[in-house]
């Protein structure tokens, strides 16, 4: 079979319809809500979501079980979506009022989700590989109702995010000078906060909750080394994300690894790549520059003026 008959053997495959779907959709949206969080210098606020996020699952899953349902698990992305919004909003309303460090309160998520998902992922039943689908990503599980529920997760998403995006700059560049221009300052911090969430429960399935922040935050880092403005930042990580999410999905159907750490490694390649082009280009412009003599003349009126010259 030659390379074109497996590429249409994998496009003809229902379940990598679905996964390819979903990884579109994933590369489109993370890194539009990342752009803001990389602006608001929340970097990390998409771990602390996705921790809480698990504890969504887990109260799914007990859920699920209460009302017999099949699958066990049918209420899980509901149960993150919810788990994951309260977290965001929970993080933003500490955060305004100053009550805690944004780092204190990031690490309250952090620990106080985590602990609380494998407590309660234990107690509905689930077993270790349920927990390691939904840490790490499990795109192969995505079901016809999985990706209706991502499609019009990612949509929201990409509405609020691209369609505000003058707005939700203005605050998460300066909260002061938005507040001082008649924006609803709350309301769009606290939109951003449930798109967030929403990004990471759209991701949770393709790169799982621990790795959802870096599919956020790397490609808006690759962006900024190659664009200066901020709509182009969040267009260029855009493609980034899309082509991240796709390739490293296509890799898994020909390679048995795992989807989700392979896309998180694309990208950060990808930044490593960049880094080092960039580098080299710098250098060299710099060489250029130097190697040229902006004042000829007075180089030979200094020739001449040496004891060599005379």
């Amino acid at each position: 079979m030659n390379a074109l008959d497996e590429l249409g053997a994998m496009l003809s495959d229902p379940l990598m319809q679905r996964a390819l779907v979903a990884a579109l959709l994933v590369g489109l949206a993370a890194p539009v809500i990342g752009t803001y969080l990389v602006q608001r210098k929340l970097s990390l606020l998409g771990d602390g979501i996705g921790h809480v996020a698990l504890t969504g699952v887990a109260l799914g899953w007990l859920i699920g079980n209460a009302l017999g349902l099949a699958p066990d698990d049918a209420l899980a992305v509901p149960g993150a979506v919810v788990a994951a919004v309260l977290g965001a909003l929970a993080i933003e309303l500490v955060r305004e009022r100053g009550q805690t460090s944004g780092d204190v309160a990031l690490a309250l998520l952090f620990y106080g989700g985590i602990a609380g998902g494998v407590l309660l992922i234990s107690q509905a039943g689930g077993t270790n590989a349920n927990l390691m689908g939904y840490l790490f990503g499990s795109i192969s599980t995505v079901t016809t109702g999985d990706l209706t529920l991502t499609v019009l997760l990612a949509l929201g998403v990409l509405v609020v995010g691209v369609g505000l995006r003058t707005a939700l700059f203005a605050v998460s560049h300066d909260e002061e000078f938005a507040r001082a221009s008649g924006l609803p300052v709350r309301a769009l911090n606290l939109a951003i906060a449930v798109i967030a969430a929403l990004t990471v429960t759209v991701a949770m399935r393709v790169v799982g909750l621990l790795l959802v922040s870096a599919l956020m935050i790397v490609p808006v880092a690759v962006a900024q080394l190659v664009t200066s403005s901020f709509r182009r930042t969040m267009a260029t990580a855009m493609v980034v994300g899309v082509v991240v999410c796709v390739t490293g999905l296509s890799i898994t159907y020909w390679q048995d690894v795992s989807p989700g750490a392979m896309i998180v490694v694309l990208a950060i390649g990808l930044y490593a790549v960049t880094t080092l082009v960039r580098g080299v280009l710098g250098f060299a412009r710099r060489r250029r520059r130097e190697g040229v003599d902006p004042h000829p003349q007075v180089a030979d009126d200094v020739e001449l003026a040496t004891p060599g010259g005379r």
